[in-house]
């Protein structure tokens, strides 16, 4: 059974956390994708902003008035660390080495365990905002 969407004020919308979890995996997909085409246009000075995609703009924006929990400290922490740990991937593929082993889906890499981490610190934030924390 699916929970339900635990939707969080943002101004101009609902934070749905679910639904950021499905927008942070569409963003790893799109990474990997841009990376297997080799084109160069991905920057590692662009992908490590963590506050231009969706959940980084509700950290640094509405989401802020949270500062002093716990749980958004870790969601803020692991999703700027996820965004350093992608640009230096792309750092290492403009460079022109391989990175098809950080890369793969379920790996052990860093950028797999930061990803992971940004997940989990996103359904900790759920499960607070919704009253279950």
């Amino acid at each position: 059974m699916r929970e339900r969407a635990v939707p969080v004020s943002i101004g101009r919308g609902d934070m749905d956390f679910d639904e950021a979890i499905g927008t942070h995996s569409k963003w790893k997909r799109r990474l990997r994708q841009s990376l297997a085409k080799r084109d160069s246009s991905l920057h590692p000075s662009e992908v490590g902003l963590d506050h231009k995609c969706v959940l980084g703009q509700w950290i640094y924006g509405e989401g802020a008035k949270y500062a002093s929990l716990p749980e958004y400290i870790k969601l803020k922490y692991e999703h700027a660390r996820f965004h350093m740990v992608a640009a230096e991937v792309v750092k290492k593929a403009s460079s022109g080495e391989s990175v098809h082993a950080e890369m793969a889906p379920c790996s052990n890499s860093e950028f797999s365990t930061t990803s992971s981490a940004v997940v989990i610190a996103i359904m900790a934030m759920k499960k607070r905002l919704s009253g279950n924390g």
